[in-house]
């Protein structure tokens, strides 16, 4: 390869980070007609095509000039790791030290993949394997919805059905890269694209207040959990350095402004640490917290990461935590058991290794 075709190379704009207009423009700007843009689309979110070549309906030409001109690079599966009890979990391939998770959660009643938003975060979670990673990337909507589609081939592949939700719960925090990830929704929800239900949906932050702000006035259709973990400041600064930013009295006030704006109830992820989290007290403290909005909660069980320094709640605490939100409280509580207990199932561990 010459150096000035390598240069060219190097500057080639990826075609999925073009939206309708600009597409149009593109191709204006190569002589073709508008209608070129339509029939490119559909080859890319409907389809999941990964070559211009294949692109059969553009002719020759045109897909010369589109290889010459756009890069249309889709991730690749890495390793895959597989649980006894079905869990799923595909290491995507971005580029040479870029690796991010996806995960498939089969269930008797619900299909869910669990993807990643970001090559591994800036928030640093004391309980998290991705908060050990160092933020590398954004990633842009394509990436994000190859995985979405490899996992719904999986789950139609591996059980007959497709998916049945999504959640941005993996690696990164959606709200640092909210352009790229609300632009690969309208991909998810839209056509072309793949068509699913924006209630199907659910956006996981830590807590950045001003960008669930942002999500109310943006109004946007999708569910939001909030990753709470635990409900004073004095505790939730201890595992989460994001609170010393975005304290809970400025993420009580965000979210009531979602539900304002949206009347989306949000849910509170809630995982239980041995001993930190898992006393009534703190319970009594999350009750307080969480009503201030109609709202859910997940209470979670913890997968241990390596140091050991978090361990799972036992299980007799586990219930009498949620009995006591649902009793004393009348709360509607979902417990998350434990998945891919035999695999690196924690978040991060699996692009950790790579």
């Amino acid at each position: 390869m010459t150096a000035s075709s390598s240069q060219n190379q190097s500057t080639r704009k990826d075609i999925r980070t073009l939206d309708r207009n600009q597409l149009v423009e593109a191709m204006e700007a190569l002589g073709q007609p508008a209608f070129r843009a339509k029939q490119i689309e559909s080859w890319i979110w409907d389809r999941g095509t990964a070559s211009f070549e294949h692109m059969t309906n553009l002719g020759a030409a045109l897909q010369k000039q589109l290889t010459e001109q756009f890069e249309l690079s889709c991730v690749a599966i890495g390793e895959t790791q597989v649980s006894r009890d079905g869990t799923v979990k595909i290491g995507f391939e971005l580029a040479p030290g870029q690796t991010v998770e996806g995960v498939l959660i089969p269930t008797s009643k619900r299909m869910t993949a669990c993807i990643s938003s970001q090559v591994g975060c800036s928030l640093s979670c004391a309980f998290c394997a991705t908060g050990r990673l160092k933020l590398l990337k954004n990633l842009t909507a394509g990436e994000i919805v190859d995985q979405v589609r490899h996992i719904a081939g999986l789950a139609r592949e591996d059980h007959g059905k497709g998916l049945s939700n999504i959640v941005y719960m993996g690696m990164g925090e959606p709200l640092l890269n909210y352009r790229n990830v609300m632009d690969s929704i309208d991909r998810i929800t839209g056509t072309p694209g793949l068509g699913m239900s924006p209630s199907r949906i659910t956006v996981s932050t830590a807590g950045i207040a001003k960008m669930i702000r942002r999500m109310g006035d943006d109004q946007t259709r999708v569910n939001l959990a909030l990753s709470l973990h635990a409900a004073t400041d004095e505790k939730r600064n201890e595992i989460m350095a994001i609170n010393e930013t975005n304290d809970l009295a400025s993420l009580r006030d965000a979210i009531q402004h979602f539900y304002t704006k949206t009347g989306t109830r949000p849910t509170f992820e809630y995982v239980l640490l041995r001993d930190f989290n898992d006393r009534m007290e703190d319970a009594q403290a999350l009750a307080r917290f969480a009503r201030c909005v109609p709202c859910k909660i997940n209470l979670i069980e913890y997968n241990p990461i390596d140091d050991g320094k978090y361990q799972r709640s036992h299980r007799d605490n586990t219930e009498d935590f949620q009995h006591f939100l649902e009793d004393e409280f009348n709360m509607i509580v979902n417990v998350r058991r434990s998945r891919g207990e035999d695999i690196d199932a924690a978040c991060g561990q699996l692009a950790g290794k790579s």
